[in-house]
């Protein structure tokens, strides 16, 4: 798990936001990691998206190295922040916006 462990780190190393997902920001493969896609896009946030169908040492590690069992899973300066269900819910009440602005990512503001 060691070399899965290293790939994973450096991912999330590599940019400000990243979502181990299910497919690709271009064709997500299952719902929940579409839907991740979309509230980040929505938001103008740029991400990395890691396919985990790709490469089963990084879908299992990925569990493993978040002690988190499903995917998507996003990451925001290197921290886990959770899955669809928290992103959404971050989303709707406007925390997640708050966050990424704390953590210095730019966010896409609604016109008032």
């Amino acid at each position: 798990m060691t070399d899965a462990n290293t790939t994973i780190q450096n991912e999330i190393a590599s940019q400000d936001v990243v979502v181990f997902m299910k497919g690709t920001p271009q064709m997500p493969q299952c719902g929940f990691s579409g839907q991740v896609v979309q509230i980040l896009n929505y938001l103008g946030v740029p991400f990395k998206g890691v396919n985990v169908l790709a490469d089963q040492s990084i879908r299992e590690g990925i569990k493993a190295f978040s002690n988190w069992p499903t995917i998507p899973q996003i990451y925001v300066k290197g921290e886990f922040v959770g899955g669809c269900d928290i992103t959404r819910e971050m989303f709707q009440s406007g925390e997640l916006q708050t966050f990424l602005a704390e953590k210095g990512v730019p966010v896409k503001t609604a016109a008032a």
